[in-house]
């Protein structure tokens, strides 16, 4: 007979998913209750009011896809992009080139802003791109490219968006939580996040966020949504208002009382004092990869606190190192991705992960793996 399935004790610095503090863990084992019972209503709308919050928004249509990141991903382009739609495509690294997947897979037409991966996305190229391309639609980027640890400038971006008329897509997966996201601010129309990163709770939900425009843009389209899960049409009837939900489909019931809980402690922080942290504990990071010889990826201008990518030194194993450091340390960190797969590490300060042990415990383990 098959035995309960024990998971190894890991301490999680890569680029997700985070440490899941205990009071999340424990809110997720409390009794299940039915999606549309009273008092899970309640947890929905409290859980819109703290990721209203977390993105800085006074969006309405603030809520979590009952599905991981790239659902949310998804959600954004196949209810904003329409068939023949010209979409302005930021890539900087792997996550820019779903975004490009998506736009093609909605029948949209994409234009490709490049830059090197590493980089942050450049806003004279994205203005170039618009004054050849005036009728595009929607201007699409990853604010916080996990596949290297690059910050763009989002504010910028956004607003030259909005001077020809665009929509804007934000990609802030590692983002929210961890480095200041103001969305209203910005005038960002749809954005998209996962619960496993900065907001350390599990994998599997992700918080979206539609501005008046987007739902606009949404009610006036021609064509129905490719994706009948993730129409927005249909699902706004279950994240209405109190009182009036209507059946859409069965929410992942107890990760909702998980995300709710890591909420909770993001609100009892206080969202800048969690920015705050995540920019002290990268500090201290910095210092010690620093000592240990490792260079940075990416310029220091356009660093993400939460996540840190060193170049692998010369003659070291990449594989070797990290498999040493899961089995005589139980510490994950992360490898490249695509081309810089073997070339880099990619070590996470997440929500729960960045505080001041994990980065001794981390800055020692590599020590003696390096050695």
């Amino acid at each position: 007979m098959t035995a309960s399935f024990i998971p190894p004790k890991r301490i999680l610095m890569g680029p997700g998913p985070s440490d899941v503090p205990q009071r999340v863990l424990e809110a997720m084992a409390r009794p299940t209750i039915g999606h549309l019972d009273p008092a899970f209503v309640t947890l929905m709308e409290e859980i819109k009011a703290m990721l209203r919050m977390a993105f800085k928004t006074e969006n309405a249509l603030t809520f979590p896809v009952s599905a991981p990141g790239s659902a949310g991903m998804e959600m954004c382009f196949v209810n904003l992009v329409e068939p023949g739609d010209k979409v302005i495509v930021c890539r900087n690294g792997v996550f820019g080139g779903r975004m490009l997947e998506n736009v093609k897979r909605t029948g949209g037409v994409p234009v490709m802003v490049d830059d090197a991966w590493g980089a942050p996305v450049s806003p004279d190229k994205v203005r170039e791109a618009f004054k050849a391309n005036p009728d595009a639609k929607v201007l699409a980027f990853v604010h916080a490219e996990t596949s290297t640890g690059a910050q763009s400038d989002a504010a910028t971006l956004a607003k030259i968006a909005q001077e020809y008329g665009a929509l804007t897509i934000m990609d802030c997966v590692t983002s929210l939580g961890g480095t200041p996201i103001h969305l209203d601010a910005w005038g960002i129309d749809a954005a998209y996040s996962g619960s496993q990163k900065c907001l350390s709770c599990t994998p599997g939900l992700s918080p979206v966020s539609f501005s008046q425009k987007a739902i606009d843009k949404i009610q006036s389209r021609k064509t129905a949504v490719q994706s009948w899960f993730l129409d927005l049409n249909l699902v706004l009837g279950y994240w209405q208002s109190a009182g009036k939900r209507t059946y859409h489909h069965t929410a992942p019931i107890n990760p909702m009382y998980g995300l709710h809980e890591a909420l909770v402690i993001l609100e009892e922080e206080g969202l800048e004092n969690a920015w705050a942290r995540h920019r002290a504990m990268r500090e201290k990071l910095k210092a010690g990869l620093e000592a240990l010889g490792l260079k940075y990826v990416v310029e220091e201008s356009a660093r993400l606190p939460q996540l840190n990518s060193v170049y692998v030194p010369e003659g070291v194993d990449d594989a070797a190192v990290r498999a040493k450091l899961l089995a005589d340390f139980n510490l994950e960190i992360g490898a490249g991705l695509g081309d810089m797969a073997g070339k880099i590490w990619r070590i996470g300060l997440m929500g729960y992960s960045a505080k001041q042990e994990n980065v001794d415990y981390c800055l020692n383990a590599l020590k003696a793996c390096l050695k």
